[in-house]
């Protein structure tokens, strides 16, 4: 408990040091908090088949389009899954370990006493896919072009990093400005590109027209914009000998083909024109997976478990917006969001509601008052603290019905004291301006399409005027970039290890950047300590009670009207396609499909 009787002051990066590092010699793998847990002659990783056949192709259906390659800048829409099939990072990460890695393109990883260093040594067979060698040069060019040009998810280490030099012909040590021990993690996680293919280029500007140079087992083959996109595995693959690789990346082929709407993507499926399809919604699982090729046993449903936190999902309001600023304007709009009402047209009842960031695992807070820990840490900022933080805060609650009027009048409870006003049935802001906002919407998103047109009827009641506006995937992309939305659908997945990454989430430092990831704006001194808290904690109990007091502020400050999580995975897929028994502990995530997958012949 020593952590928390000297925290969380604004001295918290004087304050706290990490805990000492009880080796510094090179190793095959690193873990956050105690060791890992596969020992150095591991066969494979523990969700895979090191059996499992290779060859065959599977189709991926999406919905939207793209007009880039490049998926590590801010300009323009490319494939996700570029980043992790198409480039290797020097360690790789095991999804059954909450923050453990591998070795991969590096061979070993050393850190200094209390992890202000870390050096990696490459391989000496790791190659790019044309035959060139990984250099340490790569490596150096590599941390340096993504922390200066590329995505913001990139620039935060970079910063962190005071020298980056090469320490022999295959090693590289990174040494850090910040004593923060997640960083000798982070630095093993950067994909590495090929700096001689980026020679007197922007790469910055890039889009279809630069075929990146893969470290991975796959290389984009065939391509039309917005249409498709194919991947080949690379026949010269320098990594298939290695334990963290067997048992995957079985496919030969890999194609994602892209739909303007889920409905045209769920027809391409049944016609099987598309292998998989995800179903996050359980009602239309029940009920409209009763085709002719369910029935003859071509197509199966298979639910995949997990155990990492169900993150959040909803519509976000955007508080640098004057509507939004105010917590009770926005605690009013909860409480006029019928969720018992939705989530029964909706599913049937069938999900539950997100009711926490991190729901579904140990690390989320718990009801009720805040536990002492919980309150200790937070007391530095009791003053600035939204009602409901430590008393706790409960999400409104409906009888089903379709007025929801307990609710609504408390909503406009909440309107009243924020110094809003009906006038002639218009809402009236305190400048005596009607309120007006609008909903950005993705054209194809039925699901959200459909809640909203409940959800903005019981707005009007209130007297607001909504526009929900429908816009093409280029256009979504880059209103959101740009921060101009109002209100809009939201996603934020979150894991088992949080860490340097909530920085992006939810940082004042990050909330009026170009493309980034706070798109709540929430600017708090009491996350911002928290989260410079959590990067420095020493051990897994300290993690989860500074991710406990993380997830009550974000709660009390009702940025998010949160929806239902999705549980378990569902996943319908042809017959033939097929998954090891055990599971990672991450489920259906990174790692897990195409990755572990394979065609049985």
């Amino acid at each position: 408990m020593s952590l928390f009787r000297v925290f969380l002051g604004p001295l918290v990066c004087m304050l706290l040091m990490p805990a000492p590092i009880l080796w510094a010699e090179a190793r095959p793998a690193i873990s956050m908090y105690g060791q890992p847990a596969l020992p150095p002659d591991f066969v494979s990783l523990p969700y895979a088949n090191p059996k499992a056949p290779q060859g065959g192709e599977l189709k991926i259906g999406a919905v939207g389009g793209f007009d880039s390659v490049n998926p590590h800048i801010l300009k323009g829409r490319s494939p996700w899954q570029l980043r992790f099939w198409n480039y290797e990072s020097l360690m790789g990460r095991s999804w059954d370990e909450p923050f453990t890695l591998y070795g991969l393109l590096a061979e070993s990883i050393e850190v200094g006493t209390n992890r202000e260093w870390v050096r990696f040594t490459l391989r000496p067979e790791a190659r790019f896919s044309d035959g060139s060698p990984v250099t340490v040069e790569d490596v150096i060019w590599s941390y340096k072009t993504l922390g200066v040009e590329g995505h913001w998810r990139y620039r935060g280490l970079w910063s962190k990093i005071s020298s980056a030099v090469a320490t022999g012909p295959r090693s590289v040590t990174f040494t850090f400005s910040d004593p923060n021990p997640e960083l000798a993690l982070l630095a093993g996680m950067r994909p590495i590109l090929k700096k001689a293919q980026w020679q007197d280029l922007d790469f910055s500007a890039s889009g279809l027209d630069i075929i990146p140079i893969t470290t991975a087992p796959y290389q984009i083959s065939a391509l039309e914009a917005g249409k498709f996109i194919e991947l080949t595995r690379n026949p010269e693959y320098w990594g298939a000998h290695l334990p963290f690789r067997k048992g995957t990346q079985n496919f030969e082929r890999l194609r994602i083909d892209y739909f303007g709407d889920a409905t045209a993507l769920f027809e391409a499926f049944k016609a099987g024109e598309v292998d998989i399809f995800r179903e996050g919604n359980a009602e239309k699982w029940a009920t409209q997976f009763e085709f002719p090729a369910i029935a003859s046993g071509r197509v199966v449903k298979s639910e995949i478990p997990h155990a990492r936190p169900s993150g959040m999902r909803g519509l976000v309001m955007n508080s640098r917006r004057a509507l939004f600023a105010d917590w009770r304007v926005r605690d009013a709009f909860i409480h006029a969001f019928n969720f018992e009402y939705i989530n029964e047209a909706q599913n049937a009842n069938r999900q539950a509601r997100i009711s926490s960031y991190f729901s579904n695992s140990s690390l989320a807070l718990q009801p009720g008052v805040a536990p002492e820990e919980v309150a200790h840490i937070l007391a530095p900022y009791s003053k600035q603290l939204l009602p409901g933080t430590l008393e706790g805060m409960v999400l409104p609650k409906s009888d089903g019905s379709l007025g929801n009027r307990k609710n609504m009048r408390k909503a406009q409870l909440l309107l009243a004291q924020a110094g809003y006003k009906v006038r002639d049935g218009v809402l009236m802001n305190p400048q005596a301006a009607p309120v007006r906002f609008e909903i950005l919407l993705r054209q194809g998103a039925q699901e959200y399409k459909s809640i909203l047109d409940i959800y903005s009827q019981a707005l009007q009641r209130l007297g607001v005027e909504v526009e929900i506006s429908l816009v093409d995937g280029a256009q979504y992309a880059e209103r959101i970039r740009a921060l101009d939305f109002d209100m809009t659908p939201y996603r934020r997945d979150l894991s088992l290890s949080p860490g340097n990454e909530q920085k992006l989430y939810w940082s004042s430092e990050m909330a009026d950047v170009d493309g980034t990831r706070n798109l709540m704006g929430v600017k708090s001194a009491a996350l911002d300590s928290l989260i410079e808290g959590l990067v420095h904690a020493k051990s897994h109990d300290d993690v989860q009670t500074i991710t406990r007091a993380m997830d009550r502020v974000l709660m009390a400050g009702r940025y998010v009207i949160p929806i239902y999580h999705d549980g378990v995975s569902r996943i319908a897929h042809k017959a033939n396609l097929k998954y090891p028994d055990h599971l990672p502990l991450y489920g259906d995530r990174i790692g897990f499909l195409p990755d572990v997958w394979w065609v049985e012949k």
